[in-house]
C-alpha cells in the first residue's frame, strides 16, 4: 500500500514474467501463473497485509504450525503465538518450546484473483507493457537503495551480478553471499552465459524502446543491524523517483556504480528520516568498489568462454571508476 498519497499499485504477477516484443515494439510481460507463492514465516497483516488477504482461503500451505481449531499459523504472523499448537513435525507446541512451530522455509500458495490489487489486464494474452525492470538483492552493506543503469549494456551487466546474502529459501550458509543473476539462477535451464548473451541481444533488437533498467536494495543496515530503509509501503518513494525519471527528469548524477538520485530527489515527506540517514542509503565505499568488481570478475570466470565480452567490459569499467574516484 503505497505511503504517497495519489499512488497505487496494481499486481499482474508473482515472481515470474515471460517477456516477448509486442506489436507496438515495446517489451511486454505476461503472467504464466495462476497463483502466488511464497515463504511463510515473517508474512504478515504489518509486512504484507495483501498476501494475507490473498490466502485467506482457497490456499494450501506447507510445513506450518496448527491451531488447536485447525487455522495456520507461523512466526511472525502474530506479535504473540497461541498458547498451544501443534508444530510442523506433528508434535506439541508452546511459546517456550526450543525449535519453530514452522519450518523456516513453510511456504503458501494461493490464487492469484483472490488479490486486492489484481490488475484487470492480469490474464490479457497481449501481456502488459514493461518501463522499467527492476534487479533487486539482499546486500546489508555497499549497494545503494535504487541505482540506474548507463544503458541496457550496463543494466544487463547489474542483472548478471545480482547477489544477495543467504536466506533459508536457498541452500547455503545463512548470511553467505550468493550469487543470483537476474533472480533466474535456481530457474534457468540453460548455460547462463548463453542468458546473458540473450539480453544482450534484446537490447539490440529493441533498441530505445527498451525498458530503463535499474538496481534497489531495501536492505541496507546500520552500524546497529537495523534496516535503515524503512521498506513495503515506503518503497513507492523510489517507484516515483524511477517513473520521474522515465519522464526524463534530471534529479540524478553518474557514480562509478551508476546514475543515483540527487540528494533530496526521493520524496521522504511524512517519512521520520534524516538527511544524513539518506545519505547512508548511497554511500559508496572505494575500496568496498574495488573489491566488489574483483569478486563479480571471478564470479564471471566460472563461464569461460560462454561469458559474453560485454560482460567483462563492464566489470573492469566499474573497478576502473572506482580507482578513479
Amino acid at each position: 500500500t503505497p505511503t504517497i498519497p495519489g499512488w497505487k499499485v496494481e499486481t499482474v504477477g508473482d515472481d515470474i514474467a515471460w517477456m516477448k516484443m509486442g506489436s507496438d515494439g515495446k517489451l511486454h510481460a505476461i503472467n504464466p501463473e495462476a497463483g502466488f507463492f511464497g515463504v511463510a514465516p515473517g508474512t504478515s497483516e504489518n509486512t504484507n497485509s495483501n498476501a494475507i488477504a490473498s490466502m485467506k482461503a482457497n490456499s494450501i500451505f506447507t510445513n506450518v504450525a496448527l491451531t488447536d481449531d485447525g487455522d495456520v499459523w507461523w512466526e511472525g504472523l502474530t506479535d504473540e503465538p497461541p498458547a498451544n499448537l501443534t508444530d510442523w513435525h506433528g508434535n506439541l507446541w508452546t511459546k517456550d518450546s526450543e525449535t519453530p512451530a514452522a519450518h523456516p522455509n513453510s511456504r503458501f500458495t494461493c490464487p492469484a484473483n483472490q488479490c486486492p490489487t489484481i490488475d484487470p489486464a492480469w490474464e490479457d494474452p497481449a501481456g502488459v507493457p514493461i518501463d522499467a525492470i527492476l534487479f533487486g538483492g539482499r546486500r546489508e552493506s555497499f549497494v545503494p537503495l535504487v541505482t540506474e543503469s548507463f544503458n541496457w549494456q550496463h543494466g544487463t551487466f547489474l542483472g548478471a551480478s545480482v547477489s544477495s546474502e543467504m536466506t533459508a529459501a536457498a541452500f547455503g550458509q545463512l548470511g553467505q553471499l550468493r550469487h543470483d543473476p537476474y533472480a533466474m539462477l535456481p530457474f534457468c535451464g540453460y548455460n547462463m552465459g548463453d542468458y546473458m548473451k540473450h539480453w544482450l541481444n534484446m537490447g539490440i533488437k529493441g533498441g530505445d524502446l527498451m525498458p530503463k533498467i535499474f538496481y534497489v536494495n531495501w536492505f541496507r543496515k546500520d552500524e546497529n543491524g537495523k534496516f535503515i530503509w524503512p521498506g513495503f509501503g515506503d518503497n513507492i518513494r523510489v517507484l516515483k523517483w524511477i517513473f520521474g525519471r522515465l519522464d526524463g527528469n534530471d534529479n540524478y548524477f553518474e557514480s562509478p556504480i551508476g546514475i543515483l538520485p540527487d540528494e533530496g530527489a526521493i520524496d521522504v515527506s511524512g517519512l521520520d528520516i534524516s538527511d544524513e540517514v539518506m545519505k547512508k542509503l548511497f554511500t559508496l565505499d572505494k575500496t568496498q568498489g574495488i573489491s566488489e568488481a574483483d569478486e563479480i570478475m571471478k564470479y564471471f570466470s566460472q563461464f569461460a568462454s560462454r561469458l559474453p565480452k560485454e560482460m567483462e567490459e563492464e566489470a573492469l569499467a566499474t573497478k576502473e571508476r572506482f580507482v578513479n574516484a
